[in-house]
């Protein structure tokens, strides 16, 4: 068990770069990053009535995002 876990861990080492280029050049990943910017928006700040607004601080955060992984 432990080898396998040994090198199922080197697998990820060796591809984690990939995979974080992979995601991160995504369509999906920032079609999601701006669903979930949003709703957040719509849900915890709805004192922005300008939609406008709102698209605006929405695409803010979604570009504050910093996934740190390779």
């Amino acid at each position: 068990m432990f080898e396998r876990n040994k090198a199922l861990n080197l697998l990820r080492d060796g591809f984690k770069e990939q995979f974080a280029l992979h995601v991160f050049e995504s369509d999906k990943f920032d079609e999601l990053l701006q669903e979930l910017s949003d709703s957040f928006v719509s849900e915890y700040i709805p004192l922005l009535v300008d939609e406008e607004d709102s698209l605006e601080l929405s695409l803010m955060l979604k570009e504050s995002i910093k996934l740190g992984n390779y």
